[in-house]
């Protein structure tokens, strides 16, 4: 907010001759009035900020609890301090290196190199809560990841790609498309990529597709786990243990989507046109919040049916899926776009993720969480849907200083944005594979990166983490070897 400013030299006309002090005095009076307002703006953007940066965060116990309900019962414990740790260990390498990579302006276009271990901190462009909200977005990825390298993968393991990912993958990547040096940033002052930049608003490429191409080189390299397909190939069904667990998860997830999403704008006290409007950033923020909220329930609607059609069942699982599907496509456009055009990215998106879990199964890969198949192919449609339905007043809303900027194809707008998003699809998709395909590859040969067949068979919580999540016995563990006192119900 800009402070309004008050001159004696033009107040003493109107008080008359000998009018000095009083000038003075009044623009004194005036100028603190002005600066309290200033202060005001300031902390009510930071909290907003900071509001938003605790929504985000808190979806990692969204994550930790879908990802328990998703897995076999045996390895509970082992996946949820997976998610532990992604914040943890994300927490101080982000500090260390990720958040200078991605933000340590001035820099080049490629990487950040300012703001190691958040030195020169507060400065006038960032402040405390904009780490606090980049960095509860960088644990994000590395959570999608997790899932879709689960119930097989070495603890080690975990520790060494979350670091990697967090610390330097992530960051540079959201160097690219949200620093204001960045190659694609649609932030640049100058030589925009197709005039436009790449309008990934919240980061369905950003985080949804890093997450996703990272656990799809991960769950690719490892393998399926033992059983899920037979000797024919035939695809099993293995299917998480707790329903509840999956469907409190999801309504974690939705809850801090807001903060993921209508958080992206940093702050709310910005008017759009005329001071003294109905209208401004606060609108738009309630708008991202309703074409997020749209995405997801015509995505659940969507696949509650489709499924129907295809199995024969109302599954819950495959609708809490769905919804999130719809969340992680709209993700990228959700600042720009009309309510109605939410809509149809969510109905898209459901069968995005239908299809991808079909081809899957053919190609024999396994994904317990389904992650690859909903961030990553829902991701990338959310990609190009923003490129087809970004409304231009928006876009300049969002995005000023350049209102000749390209905006949605179908919306009359040039295909120039399409071009810049299809090639944020190809680089990400590229990038990820070759620095985290590497990673996962060089560990498997290191032989640190799947667990021995037999401790899969037992499960991961009594092998490596000192017991069952849950006080009773699943017959897989007597067929192992591994002994636990039976104080429950029999089965998982």
């Amino acid at each position: 907010m800009a402070a309004i400013t008050c001159s004696a030299t033009d107040l003493q006309p109107l008080l008359g001759p000998n009018a000095t002090a009083a000038a003075e005095y009044i623009c004194g009076r005036f100028g603190a009035v002005s600066n309290k307002f200033v202060d005001t703006g300031y902390a009510v953007d930071n909290t907003y900020l900071l509001f938003s940066a605790y929504l985000v965060f808190a979806m990692q116990l969204g994550f930790a609890m879908l990802c328990a309900g998703s897995v076999r019962a045996k390895n509970t414990m082992n996946i949820m301090l997976t998610n532990v740790l992604d914040a943890a260990t994300g927490g101080i390498f982000y500090y260390l290196f990720g958040f200078a990579f991605a933000f340590g302006t001035p820099s080049n276009g490629f990487i950040g190199k300012q703001f190691f271990g958040l030195s020169h901190f507060p400065s006038p462009s960032f402040d405390y809560g904009y780490f606090l909200y980049q960095w509860a977005f960088a644990i994000a990825a590395a959570g999608i990841t997790s899932g879709s390298i689960a119930e097989r993968t070495q603890f080690v393991a975990y520790l060494i790609y979350s670091s990697f990912l967090t610390g330097f993958v992530y960051p540079i990547v959201s160097h690219w498309f949200w620093s204001a040096d960045g190659w694609a940033s649609p932030a640049r002052a100058e030589n925009l990529l197709f005039g436009s930049g790449v309008i990934d608003f919240a980061g369905s490429g950003v985080v949804h597709l890093v997450g996703g191409i990272a656990g799809l080189w991960g769950a690719l390299i490892e393998g399926p786990r033992i059983g899920r397909f037979d000797h024919e190939g035939r695809s099993v069904a293995m299917r998480g243990h707790s329903g509840t667990l999956v469907v409190l998860g999801t309504f974690l997830l939705w809850f801090g989507w807001y903060g993921f999403n209508a958080g992206s704008f940093l702050n709310i006290l910005k008017v759009y046109g005329e001071s003294g409007s109905y209208y401004g950033q606060w609108s738009a923020v309630g708008r991202t919040a309703v074409t997020t909220t749209l995405a997801g329930c015509s995505a659940a609607l969507t696949t509650l049916f489709g499924k129907r059609l295809l199995s024969g069942h109302w599954n819950v699982t495959d609708v809490c899926n769905g919804l999130l599907g719809g969340f992680a496509a709209i993700t990228s456009g959700c600042s720009v776009v009309d309510p109605w055009a939410a809509i149809i990215c969510g109905i898209v998106a459901a069968w995005v993720l239908i299809g991808c879990n079909k081809l899957a199964e053919k190609l024999k890969y396994d994904d317990p969480l389904e992650a690859a198949q909903l961030h990553g192919g829902c991701g990338t449609w959310g990609i190009v849907f923003t490129a087809l339905f970004a409304k231009k007043a928006y876009v300049n809303e969002v995005y000023p200083g350049h209102p000749e900027r390209p905006f949605g194809l179908f919306m009359g707008g040039g295909a120039k944005l399409l071009a810049a998003h299809l090639v944020q699809i190809v680089v990400v998709a590229g990038f990820v594979s070759v620095t985290m395909g590497t990673l996962f590859f060089l560990l498997h040969k290191l032989k640190l990166l799947r667990i021995s067949s037999e401790e899969e068979m037992a499960g991961m919580d009594v092998t490596s983490h000192g017991g069952l999540a849950y006080v009773y016995t699943d017959e897989s563990d007597l067929k192992s070897g591994y002994m636990v006192s039976n104080t429950g119900p029999p089965h998982v």
